[in-house]
């Protein structure tokens, strides 16, 4: 009898060592705690991925807890520590700095927590998936609404910010449509920057400095997104520039969109940010659940091969920037008409 109770006082130390050592309990599969980490909520875009995302997560019976990292990569790895202290069943990443996450998301994976790269690839890591509009396509399509608008002449690429991967996708995609003119001799470029944090500050004093280096010698500029085509055409409006020298950009800001309206910005690229956001949330819910959702690509984000969900951009300029409207992404009030 004595050995018998001595017995079971051990399995149960054994088993009560088990419960210690594993992961606290996740909420319910059917629903879910998601964390969504932002790289920037003080970016237009963001704040409105985040309400559709929230939005999306909630029909689906899950709950969000949003993070702003505010554009550091410090803050950034804490928030998702915390999550993780937190015991969420998943996590939704824009990282701010691609590579810094590495050791935050192997601790959520040991934790039973499955994590999403959202728009931007996270590096060097051991994520789930990954969902975003295709970055090099949108790169093609911001090269090709500034070459139909000028096929010849002096060129400025003004990337995005150096710590995101999505910034050297872009580039990928621009390089695709230029190169064979740079090869004809066609265009030239006459210089080319990474814009730190995607700055629209930043980008006007470059564009300032690009265009004094060359007397204002600038053809086009190949902006990689809205902000800094923002700062790009400030520059040149204060050379009476803006409208002549087409730039690029993409996302669809408000602002931007009111720029193509009005010539100053040649185009920018619509990536309807309600479908992603829904399907980032549908992916992260089906993950939770053990669910299989429908890749259809896969990343190398020097870690493994990721599974991916790749959305299609659209070019917007003057003939179809009433797409916006018909999308119900901004009102017509909104941009200013009637």
């Amino acid at each position: 009898m004595k050995k018998t109770t001595l017995n079971t006082l051990i399995c149960s130390t054994v088993l009560a060592g088990i419960a210690l050592a594993a992961p606290l309990a996740h909420a319910s599969k059917e629903h879910p705690v998601i964390g969504f980490c932002i790289d920037d909520l003080r970016v237009e875009r963001w704040s409105r991925d985040r309400d559709y995302f929230v939005a999306a997560a909630e029909k689906l019976g899950a709950t969000v807890s949003v993070q702003s990292a505010n554009a550091s990569a410090e803050r950034q790895n804490a928030q998702v520590e915390n999550l993780i202290a937190r015991n969420v069943d998943a996590i939704v990443i824009v990282p701010f700095n691609s590579k810094a996450l590495g050791n935050v998301i192997a601790e959520a994976k040991k934790a039973g927590i499955k994590v999403i790269s959202y728009d931007r690839l996270v590096l060097d890591s051991d994520v789930d998936a990954y969902i975003s509009f295709d970055n090099e396509k949108v790169g093609e399509m911001e090269a090709q609404g500034v070459y139909d608008a000028q096929p010849k002449g002096n060129y400025f690429l003004l990337g995005g910010a150096p710590s995101d991967n999505n910034a050297k996708m872009l580039r990928q995609g621009q390089l695709k449509v230029l190169q064979p003119a740079i090869d004809r001799g066609d265009i030239k470029i006459v210089g080319q920057q990474w814009v730190p944090e995607w700055s629209a500050s930043t980008a006007l004093r470059i564009v300032e400095d690009a265009l004094t280096a060359n007397n204002n010698k600038i053809d086009a500029i190949v902006a990689s997104n809205d902000g800094t085509a923002g700062g790009a055409i400030q520059a040149l409006a204060a050379q009476h520039l803006a409208g002549k020298v087409p730039v690029s950009g993409q996302d669809a800001d408000l602002a931007a969109v009111k720029r193509v309206m009005d010539g100053t910005q040649a185009m920018t690229v619509y990536k309807p940010l309600k479908l992603i956001a829904g399907e980032a949330a549908k992916l992260s819910v089906q993950l939770v659940r053990g669910e299989t959702p429908a890749y259809n690509a896969k990343y190398d984000n020097n870690h493994a091969q990721i599974n991916t969900i790749l959305l299609q951009p659209i070019l917007l300029n003057k003939s179809n920037v009433d797409l916006v409207v018909k999308d119900g992404f901004y009102t017509q009030q909104q941009l200013g008409g009637q």
